[in-house]
């Protein structure tokens, strides 16, 4: 027998045996809460057959947590920028073939250069979504507590005690993410919101959040969309697409409550959310169908319409719903974007203070 031949038969023998074989037909997605369209999943799975495995969360760090345990069983997750930095530092995600990408380039070139900060040359993921961490508050509720001329477009809304101990009556819920209110709260404090200093988590920031505490009605990420729209709070720090999908069920349900989203005067955090292929991904060919389907203009055009949430595809703008392109809340106007911060990646010594002190803040011990 020749060595083609031999070849051959050493080929069908793996083959047969299941050590070479085509990748099933599954997809394990790991996302943001209430984060795509009603059927961008459905025409996924019609178009190519692939079945999709679809989990959420609704914090960076319990993502995080699972991607740094060493067996995630997801073959898409969707990391914030910063936190995706120092998770590509550690190894968790496997480079992106673009010769699977036929649509790469729908994606703004400006915005990639920005995250080359992040991921140099672009390798391990995509920018999915983008938006600014800002204020929800109730119109009608807020302005009846603190009075028709009250200053509504400052952070003090809700890190002034003075100010939060009267709308606590309504309802005030902050997001449970330490990284992006504590970044916040320095940012109002005068002081540069990432930090590396210990000295800046501790004393008169500790001070201010024991003030803060007893008005605070909750922390969470994903539950004050409902309680804004349902007017059982009145004022959340929220993400931008979270706060005006709220007043959009809210004008849906007819029930009287306007909500408003604001980038205050201070400044507000922009972030970008990627889509990355875990290293241990057990179906990294139908991963990069995914992405590739997802960076098709008139799919990620109808996320945006859905979520309220801007996209990176400059082709999908023009089939976006008006409204939203025109929403400065979403897609911000240059003055307000000259107010924006990113996040950057703190030393693990300057992190585990900051993770002490928000522990303290929602506990109150």
């Amino acid at each position: 027998m020749n060595r083609i031949n031999m070849a051959l038969v050493s080929l069908l023998a793996l083959s047969t045996s299941g050590v070479i074989a085509q990748e099933e037909k599954v997809l394990n997605v790991y996302n943001w809460t209430e984060y795509i369209a009603e059927d961008t999943i459905s025409e996924f799975e019609k178009e190519t057959g692939i079945k999709v495995i679809y989990d959420v969360f609704d914090s960076n760090e319990v993502l995080e947590a699972k991607l740094l345990s060493g067996s995630t069983g997801f073959d898409i997750v969707s990391p914030s920028h910063d936190f995706y930095a120092r998770q590509i530092t550690a190894g968790v995600y496997q480079k992106l073939d673009r010769s699977k990408l036929s649509n790469w380039d729908n994606l703004d070139p400006k915005l990639l250069a920005t995250l080359e900060n992040f991921d140099p040359g672009n390798q391990y993921g995509i920018p999915y979504m983008w938006g600014t961490t800002g204020i929800g508050y109730n119109v009608n509720k807020v302005k009846e507590i603190l009075g028709e001329d009250a200053e509504i477009n400052s952070w003090s809304l809700v890190f002034d005690p003075a100010i939060v101990s009267q709308l606590s009556e309504c309802g005030v819920a902050f997001l449970d993410a330490p990284s992006e209110v504590v970044a916040a709260m320095l940012n109002y404090m005068g002081k540069d919101p990432n930090s590396s200093k210990p000295a800046d988590y501790q004393g008169e920031i500790e001070q201010l959040m024991e003030q803060l505490r007893p008005h605070v009605r909750y922390f969470h990420s994903s539950q004050y969309i409902n309680d804004l729209a349902s007017g059982d709070i009145c004022v959340a720090i929220g993400w931008s697409g979270d706060v005006l999908m709220a007043g959009d069920r809210a004008a849906e349900a007819d029930n009287g409550v306007e909500l408003e989203y604001i980038i205050p005067k201070e400044g507000a955090a922009v972030w970008f959310d990627m889509f990355a292929i875990p290293k241990d991904a057990k179906h990294p060919e139908n991963a990069h169908a995914f992405i590739n389907y997802i960076l098709r203009p008139e799919v990620i055009a109808k996320v945006t319409d859905y979520v309220w949430y801007a996209n990176p595809n400059l082709k999908a703008t023009a089939l976006i719903d008006p409204e939203i392109a025109a929403h400065e809340g979403i897609y911000p106007s240059e003055e307000a974007a000259e107010h924006l911060y990113g996040f950057v990646s703190i030393p693990p010594r300057v992190e585990r203070v900051r993770t002490r002190l928000w522990t303290k803040f929602k506990t109150g011990i």
